[in-house]
């Protein structure tokens, strides 16, 4: 009956469109050419088929017309968070689940849909999928791996009611494997333990039963209740594309897939426990912006049922309790596919689309029941935290509450000598727009009005701020970055300073230089020992102040030659361990402006590393290279040879120069010091002093340091 109806009325709204339209002149239709793809696959379902709720199968849509509460049941959902450390398969593993259950995939690593992620090949966001398994309906949650990304973690896993725990069967547990898994128990959740990678030629039976072992011991360090320490254990190859119960590493033929993982989701992951009879109530947890549908916002809906036709509105809590934010009524997304300009910009905001996401592709739902995870589309005003809820409900939903940042960065205006060449967004208005929307779609960056026009952006690490500068200097903003400052605290008159727990793999001859320089960095080794399987390699167990280890990534690269792993986490706030040691010579600083000579470069190789080549422009205050002493010294790079008419013994002689050392924005942000700052335009990456005049750096230099 649905179809008719909606081709009836689809008929008739466009022929009264069109007719308006050629009947005012100046007012062309409005096309939507996202809105309009979508609606073609609505328009050519056959006459009389019914539309099923998104989460059924299609082979139920008859038992959903006929029963149409089957298909809204709680019992059939499983929601299920992929929780692990970085590189320990998650990603790899959401793709075959999704193969496994008929999902097309147009490429590798098909969750990670922004750009960042897949040239890096982390995965930055939280992501949500649905996919179909024996009558069931999995809406699983990709987490990231990385501890600067915890706050999604945090975010996601009050959404779901079982979690996947991927732990690498060669590695074992590590730092952010404590992390997520900390979260997962604190809300209840009983992890399905999967031992990845285990077709790996160093991994064995013997391994694996170790491992297990390990993570038993963090599931009693943690506080684990009785059920969660008796908790599943598959052994998997995601590359390979399969799971099993029992041990082994190579499965027959007919059980080369991910059947038994999916088994026991819907086995040891109890399905919600909500109530569809009760009010709707959905917390946002995840938002996105779309081009032509604006806000995306996603959560899971506590209670109630949501249909095609009801009004909704926004709630958010505030000191004097819910306060109204926005109302509007949810309808078919093909009504508004045609408006006029007129009738667009009048309506758009007030209609509410309901969505779901189906292996890659979002797709249009009727109606969504409590328990499920789906997308609302058309407010212009809720964000993460809010409540989304029938008009006649006046009581918002209690917000999740986030671990505190741990560093602070200060986001300018790029005020240099070259200020302007490269970016379209120069002004200190626009910086501060973009920094406030990204603190509204990303709940673990906050950011706060400085001095002037600039803002301090609060973060948990400079990989996640260093993300956040990158996306900005993509899109044509120019601005000047401070080095990171970790965030004190003080209690009880001590002054208190985050730690974070590292895990050091290294080769045993570089074991002395590592710990040397991690001594540099007030850090106290916990545990030491060999890595099993690994003959010649150790690994450490490090505790270390958040504001030693800035900067260290890179320097540690280089001193174990790119044979080194090293993985951190946020542990606790402790007592203040004292000044940090030498971990960094002075640099050359130019005192002068224009392009840089190779004459010039030749007689500063000797006094130290490089940072640029010849033709590059610089100004006073640009840093050019790294001294090979601890005080800075001012330089001239752009000296020519002085012409004379006289024939020069040296004249033809070819100028070769070592190639510069060419930083990264993390590598450029880990090794600035606190008076200087970093020059970020879409097409270069500077260093500079924040002072440019080489007197006024001698005076603020004189000032008793914070």
């Amino acid at each position: 009956m649905a179809g008719p109806l909606l081709r009836s009325i689809w008929s008739s709204a466009r022929r009264s469109i069109s007719s308006s339209s050629s009947s005012s002149s100046g007012r062309r239709p409005f096309f939507n050419p996202y809105l309009s793809s979508r609606v073609a696959p609505l328009l050519s379902r056959p006459p009389g088929a019914t539309r099923a709720f998104a989460a059924a199968p299609a082979s139920a849509a008859s038992a959903t017309s006929s029963s149409p509460n089957s298909a809204l049941d709680p019992s059939r959902l499983r929601n299920v968070a992929v929780i692990a450390h970085v590189d320990h398969g998650k990603t790899t593993l959401m793709d075959r689940l999704l193969r496994q259950c008929g999902a097309d995939i147009p490429h590798e690593r098909a969750m990670d849909s922004i750009s960042l992620e897949r040239e890096r090949g982390i995965t930055i966001s939280s992501k949500v999928t649905s996919i179909a398994w024996k009558e069931n309906e999995l809406n699983m949650v990709d987490t990231p791996g990385h501890a600067d990304f915890g706050g999604e973690v945090e975010r996601v896993v009050g959404m779901v009611e079982g979690a996947i725990l991927v732990v690498d069967a060669g590695e074992g547990p590590l730092a952010q494997t404590k992390f997520v898994l900390a979260k997962a128990l604190k809300y209840g959740i009983r992890p399905i333990l999967l031992l990845n990678k285990v077709d790996r030629p160093a991994v064995s039976e013997e391994r694996c039963n170790e491992v297990e072992s390990l993570v038993f011991d963090l599931f009693a360090n943690l506080g684990a209740t009785e059920e969660q320490l008796d908790f599943p254990v598959l052994y998997a190859s995601a590359k390979e594309g399969w799971a099993s119960s029992t041990y082994t590493k190579d499965p027959p033929t007919e059980a080369k897939n991910m059947s038994e993982l999916l088994d026991a989701v819907i086995r040891h992951v109890p399905p919600p426990n909500a109530s569809i009879d009760a009010p709707f109530q959905m917390l946002v947890s995840m938002m996105e912006k779309d081009f032509y549908l604006g806000r995306i916002l996603t959560g899971r809906v506590f209670s109630g049922v949501v249909r095609v036709g009801d009004r909704v509105h926004g709630l958010r809590c505030t000191d004097s309790g819910a306060e109204k934010i926005e109302e509007g009524k949810v309808k078919y997304l093909v009504l508004n596919a045609y408006f006029t300009q007129y009738e667009h910009k009048s309506y758009t905001s007030m209609i509410i689309k309901l969505m779901k996401k189906k292996g890659t592709s979002m797709i249009l739902i009727d109606a969504a029941g409590a328990g499920d995870i789906i997308s609302m589309a058309g407010m212009a005003s809720p964000s993460i935290g809010h409540t989304i809820a029938n008009v006649e409900v006046a009581t918002a939903l209690p917000t999740v509450e986030l671990d505190p940042p741990t560093i602070s960065m200060t986001f300018g205006v790029n005020d240099s000598p070259l200020a302007g060449r490269d970016g379209t967004h120069l002004t200190g208005g626009k910086i501060g727009d973009r920094l406030m929307a990204e603190a509204e779609t990303n709940l673990a960056i906050n950011v706060l009005p400085a001095v002037g026009e600039s803002y301090e952006v609060q973060g948990r690490g400079e990989l996640q701020l260093g993300i956040l500068i990158e996306n900005m200097r993509r899109e044509g903003f120019e601005l000047s970055v401070s080095p990171p400052r970790v965030m004190y605290k003080t209690e009880s008159g001590q002054k208190l300073e985050p730690i974070e727990e590292v895990t050091i793999e290294v080769n045993d001859e570089h074991v002395g230089l590592v710990m040397e320089a991690l001594s540099h960095r007030r850090a106290e080794v916990v545990d030491m020992g060999p890595v099993p399987g690994n003959f010649g390699r150790t690994r450490l167990s490090l505790t270390c102040p958040s504001r030693g280890l800035v900067g260290y990534r890179s320097v540690f690269s280089s001193d174990t030659r790119g044979t080194g792993f090293m993985h951190r986490a946020f542990l606790t706030y402790a007592k203040f361990r004292g000044p940090l040691g030498n971990v960094r010579k002075g640099v050359l600083v130019s005192m002068g402006f224009g392009t840089i000579t190779a004459h010039a470069l030749v007689g500063l190789e000797p006094r130290g590393i490089l940072f640029i080549g010849p033709g590059v422009d610089t100004y006073d205050g640009m840093i050019v290279g790294e001294h090979t002493r601890d005080t800075d010294l001012d330089v001239n790079p752009v000296r020519a040879k002085e012409l004379s008419n006289m024939r020069s013994a040296n004249k033809d002689e070819n100028v070769r120069l070592s190639p510069p050392r060419l930083m990264t924005l993390e590598e450029a942000i880990g090794y600035v010091a606190s008076d200087e700052l970093i020059e970020v335009t879409p097409k270069a990456i500077r260093l500079r002093k924040r002072y440019l005049d080489v007197n006024k750096r001698k005076t603020m230099s004189k000032r008793p340091k914070e």
